[in-house]
């Protein structure tokens, strides 16, 4: 009987410890305590991340102008030049030749030129003879005019005393034959006269002739320098010169090979220009390329240094999008300084670009701003109207259906939270907006950017007419206030939701402008909270997130029993 007794004892004893073990805690699943987590000050960081290759700031490509064959590299793979230095040579024998050529043609027609100048200086100065000849002739033949002249004179005197029988026939007929002389002798000199200017003028033909001549070989002279120029030139294009000071990254020839420039150039190096400054070709998608400015802090690493971090700054974003696979991404330039030359061209970059960098602000657990306590619908409230941001394009208020949702919600939840209109007014208000954005839609159809604007700004005006016209007199004063101070000073930051406990032990919702965010923490710009303050992140009777669909099966966790 003892053992009995001792045996029942145990076992009691046993049971009681498995139950005590094994009983459901905190009461039934529906009672679950809520999780929360504080409101604190700290630091939110937010940050574009992506992907980049470095490239050397300025790339020359050195190519050749002739066709040839690579008979001397004077420079290799990293190897540093300067502008002007010599780093390869093309096979040059057939252009010294031509050179040769070229020069001995210059010299031939140099000759020539000085043959025909001289012809132009005979011919001169046998027009200076020819001209003094003239003068000579023209000066006997006034000469024989002035003798003709007298002897005219004398055959007058002496045929007037023959007549008065004071003189002889003798004496008369010499005075006629002097008179007859001299008139022979003046024609004669004006025959001579005429014949030495006929001359004179085919001197100055010859003179004229001469000239050209030296002109034409003159020309001659600077055609065949031209030609020899050319071919000085082309000798110099042998010589391939490096046009920057830099170093090779790359050499693309090798000794004996023939490098054919017949359609373009070839190249033959890449020289960077200068390694100590590197950039960034940045792959960003068009999500965040709104939130790079240049002067942007940028951290990054390479994969030859793991644990080493580099910084730059944004430098620009390229306007030119690439669609790949219906993808856009846009080319962001970080530049970097690479004083130590431990980044390479080539090399990919893991890229963080800080956005935002908040120092002692109020945030909040992302987990917070995801949570929904049990009943609560995602809002599927109709979307108002977007009001344009600063910033935003035109054209775009509108076209964003995402943005202007969560923007309409976030108006509607203002109204319910600062007007608190009565339930009449609010499924009046829910036909009013849902009227406004099917109107909207409407009108958007065929129509330009400057006619959208002009559609929104009327829509947008007409349902706020329509809505404070279902308000009361207290509550239509409070929504044109509001109105109001949105005109005046529009909210900043996005538009959000968390809960905290109420006095009944019940989730309360407490809208809150959002800031930026880096991952784990967003920034509150504005709400009814306080530093310290607990807010929930989860947990709680048929707790549920904001991906469950309204009015889903409640989210239960595991029971035991």
């Amino acid at each position: 009987m003892r053992k009995w007794l001792i045996g029942s004892g145990l076992a009691a004893l046993v049971l009681a410890a498995g139950y005590w073990t094994l009983r459901p805690v905190g009461g039934p699943a529906n009672d679950m305590a809520y999780r929360t987590a504080p409101v604190d000050r700290g630091q939110i960081t937010a940050a574009v991340r992506a992907t980049g290759t470095l490239t050397p700031v300025t790339t020359v490509l050195v190519g050749s102008q002739l066709s040839g064959q690579i008979v001397e590299i004077l420079a290799d793979y990293n190897s540093q030049v300067k502008a002007g230095q010599i780093v390869a040579r093309l096979n040059s024998d057939q252009i010294k030749t031509r050179r040769d050529a070229a020069q001995a043609d210059v010299a031939q027609a140099k000759a020539d030129l000085v043959v025909k100048r001289a012809q132009l200086d005979r011919a001169r100065s046998t027009r200076v003879k020819a001209n003094s000849t003239v003068k000579d002739l023209e000066a006997q033949r006034d000469r024989t005019a002035a003798q003709l002249a007298d002897a005219k004179r004398t055959f007058e005197r002496q045929n007037e005393l023959f007549n008065r029988s004071a003189g002889s026939q003798q004496t008369l007929d010499t005075a006629r034959t002097q008179v007859e002389i001299q008139t022979a002798t003046l024609a004669s000199s004006e025959a001579q006269i005429a014949s030495a200017k006929a001359e004179l003028n085919g001197l100055d033909a010859d003179i004229l002739l001469a000239e050209g001549q030296v002109q034409s070989g003159e020309a001659l002279i600077g055609s065949r320098e031209a030609k020899l120029n050319d071919i000085l030139i082309d000798l110099q294009r042998t010589d391939i010169r490096s046009p920057v000071d830099g170093v090779v990254v790359q050499r693309q020839i090798d000794l004996g090979q023939t490098v054919a420039a017949s359609l373009s150039s070839p190249t033959l190096f890449q020289i960077a220009q200068d390694l100590r400054v590197i950039d960034i070709y940045a792959n960003i998608d068009e999500a965040d390329v709104g939130r790079l400015k240049p002067g942007q802090p940028t951290s990054f690493t390479v994969n030859a240094y793991p644990n080493r971090n580099f910084e730059g700054r944004v430098e620009m974003v390229r306007l030119g999008a690439q669609t790949i696979q219906n993808v856009v991404t846009y080319t962001g330039v970080i530049r970097v300084e690479n004083a130590d030359m431990a980044l390479l061209p080539g090399m990919t970059a893991n890229l963080q670009v800080v956005t935002e960098d908040r120092r002692d602000v109020l945030r909040v657990a992302n987990a917070a701003l995801r949570f929904r306590p049990a009943g609560a619908a995602v809002s599927t409230a109709p979307a108002a109207l977007p009001r344009a941001t600063p910033g935003q394009g035109p054209g775009q208020a509108g076209s964003q259906g995402g943005r202007g949702g969560a923007q309409g919600a976030a108006f509607r939840e203002r109204i319910d939270t600062e007007l608190q209109p009565t339930p009449e007014q609010k499924q009046a208000i829910a036909a009013v907006m849902q009227d406004g954005r099917a109107g909207f839609r409407e009108a958007m159809a065929g129509l330009s950017d400057e006619e959208r604007r002009a559609a929104f700004r009327k829509t947008r005006t007409d349902m706020i007419t329509k809505v404070a016209a279902v308000l009361d007199p207290e509550r239509k004063a409070k929504f044109e206030a509001m109105m109001r101070e949105g005109r005046v000073a529009p909210a900043q930051g996005t538009p959000g939701r968390v809960y905290v406990l109420g006095d009944d032990g019940q989730p309360k919702a407490v809208p809150v402008m959002l800031g930026p965010t880096d991952g784990a923490y967003t920034e509150l710009v504005s709400g009814d909270l306080k530093d310290g303050q607990a807010v929930i992140t989860g947990g709680g009777p048929r707790a549920a997130t904001s991906t469950a669909p309204a009015g889903g099966p409640p989210v239960r966790g595991p029971r035991l029993f």
